[in-house]
């Protein structure tokens, strides 16, 4: 690999220097991932997107591999997979994207993908699958879904590929949340439903807390090794996270969400721009939104982010009860 590629001068081409340090005015709530990657250079740069087949996943994975990144889909289903990888890499004419097995249900088949991966460098981990706000459901391993796919899936997952990240650093592992955090800060005392009765939007609102505490716990405890993590709200698309939820609560999210309603190439670009904005190097743990550094918290529309999604105390306890989980 040639120099750190967050330094090289191509990736730098589209921002603006202030004060000594790289600006991002060019970029906003409108952007797209194409607008975020234009005039950079990724060549040699190894990512992993879960859930890279659809939606906001397969636009990051096309915005990557566009300017040179080689960009694995990590799916649980292989044919959508493989389609969506043959699509990019028909339009891009080269063998940019693979894919690979991952049920971030299964924690077998999260181990699984890892060990297929082997001792590769890996530069970046976009943990972007997720579902939202179902009816009650279990993992194999018995943790209620929200939580056991949107967090401790991709928790395992990062643990296993952290030797990977190192060898790839300067590292990057990007956390898909949500603006459904700021109601719901993370329950320790049930966090698996199991006394209490189940209520799908606390599910998925705890759940995307745990991926933005993630991040905060990542970034306290690898910056040291060259890993790094942000947390990302992609605003409001509507895709395939959709299918689970019944027709009112929908209908009262998107009355609540408004002007946040994005299409999926504007929904992967604050992804994108996570992943490569190098006036981020060296802030790690913060929440973004809008391409930018997210600010206080509101709930009419939801935006910014609640200080119990950026508490260092708790990442540092959901991390120790997330180890015991995911490693029995």
């Amino acid at each position: 690999m040639p120099e750190p590629w967050v330094n090289v001068t191509p990736y730098l081409n589209k921002n603006k220097k202030v004060d000594g340090m790289v600006s991002n005015a060019v970029f906003g709530a409108s952007s797209t991932a194409a607008d975020v990657v234009r005039g950079r250079d990724l060549s040699g740069v190894v990512a992993i997107v879960t859930g890279g087949a659809a939606g906001i996943g397969i636009e990051t994975v096309r915005a990557l591999a566009s300017v040179g990144a080689d960009v694995m889909i990590a799916v649980r289903n292989r044919a959508a997979g493989e389609f969506a990888a043959a699509t990019i890499n028909t339009e891009l004419g080269r063998a940019a994207v693979s894919t690979g097995l991952l049920d971030l249900a299964d924690l077998v088949s999260v181990r699984a993908f890892a060990s297929a991966w082997g001792e590769r460098p890996l530069n970046l981990l976009i943990n972007n699958a997720g579902i939202m706000a179902g009816p009650l459901a279990r993992t194999a391993d018995g943790f209620e879904m929200n939580i056991g796919i949107n967090h401790l899936g991709h928790f395992l997952l990062f643990q296993l590929l952290r030797p990977n990240l190192e060898l790839g650093a300067p590292a990057r592992v990007i956390q898909l949340s949500s603006g459904a955090h700021l109601r719901w800060p993370f329950d320790f005392d049930d966090w698996n439903f199991l006394s209490q009765p189940y209520d799908p939007t606390a599910a998925y609102g705890r759940s995307k807390t745990a991926t933005a505490l993630a991040a905060v716990a990542i970034s306290d405890r690898y910056e040291s090794r060259g890993i790094n993590s942000w947390s990302v709200m992609p605003g409001v698309i509507r895709t395939g996270l959709f299918k689970d939820m019944d027709e009112k609560a929908e209908a009262d999210l998107m009355a609540r969400v408004g002007s946040m309603q994005k299409t999926p190439q504007q929904g992967a670009a604050t992804t994108v721009w996570a992943a490569l904005a190098p006036e981020l190097e060296g802030r790690g743990g913060l929440y973004l939104e809008n391409c930018a550094i997210a600010g206080a918290p509101a709930l009419s529309p939801p935006s910014g982010v609640g200080p119990h999604a950026r508490d260092l105390g708790a990442a540092q306890r959901l991390w120790a009860i997330s180890s015991e989980a995911v490693h029995g």
